[in-house]
């Protein structure tokens, strides 16, 4: 993963830790559950970027690093690799 990716991701990560933290406190104060939801649904949001970002960061070395190398066998593990993740993420 290049540094600009893990860099970034880490940040949104700790900001969604944080908003986890904040929803555990909305339900031990019983807050209103059309706000636990829109904040869980911001939560699962936030991941989403995380994960494009991280795709897109293995598109653009991993995979492209397989296909400059000309090893087809790397090649055709990368692409069946990304075939199954976004199998899993669309899913």
């Amino acid at each position: 993963m290049q540094f600009a990716t893990k860099t970034s991701c880490g940040k949104r990560l700790s900001r969604i830790e944080g908003q986890v933290r904040g929803i555990a406190r909305m339900l031990d104060e019983d807050r209103y559950c059309i706000d636990v939801l829109t904040q869980i649904s911001a939560v699962r949001a936030a991941l989403k970027r995380v994960e494009e970002e991280i795709l897109k960061d293995h598109v653009g070395h991993c995979v492209e690093n397989a296909i400059r190398s000309g090893d087809k066998d790397e090649q055709r593990q990368k692409v069946a690799e990304l075939v199954d993740v976004l199998g899993r993420v669309r899913g």
